[in-house]
């Protein structure tokens, strides 16, 4: 029997992973007793409106559960996080939002821990019907008490408590 090889592309840091983990924990535990539940980066996402490609965010608020296709949610997250790396900040920006903002997410975060800065996109749509993203705000060290999830306001993650490095 041969052994695959372990491929990591992304070649993350740490810290990537304890945003993300910081943001579930706090964010999950807020939100335990309701329909929605918080995912981390082992959840995969899968949209006819995406040929039916997997996409697997960082984390994600998901309130349809029940919408799934085999180990694949096909219902639409309501927000979505990406935390930027070298090797995924061009599609994170680009491909990746262009994406959720075809499938409907509501609120996108981007979070890049290298400049301890979130930039929250909302996305609309124009009157021919095609969405398009803005950025919403843009939360450094300066105004980091305006940290605050759009679409969940009842929910709270402090920006220190999202960059706590341990």
């Amino acid at each position: 029997m041969s052994t695959l090889p372990i491929d990591d592309m992304s070649r993350t840091y740490i810290e990537h992973s304890m945003v993300i983990d910081n943001f579930v924990i706090k964010v999950g535990n807020q939100i335990k007793d309701s329909l929605c539940r918080v995912f981390s980066d082992g959840v995969q996402y899968q949209w006819k409106e995406n040929d039916d490609r997997v996409i697997i965010p960082d984390a994600s608020i998901m309130c349809n559960i029940r919408d799934r296709r085999n180990v694949s949610f096909t219902g639409v997250p309501r927000f979505v996080m990406e935390v930027l790396s070298d090797a995924t900040e061009e599609y994170d920006r680009n491909e990746k939002m262009q994406i959720y903002c075809k499938v409907g997410v509501s609120e996108y975060w981007i979070v890049d821990w290298r400049k301890k800065q979130v930039e929250i996109y909302m996305f609309d749509w124009k009157e021919d019907g095609t969405g398009y993203a803005y950025l919403f705000k843009k939360i450094t060290e300066q105004n980091k008490e305006e940290l605050q999830l759009v679409m969940f306001p009842n929910l709270k993650i402090g920006f220190d408590e999202l960059f706590q490095m341990m």
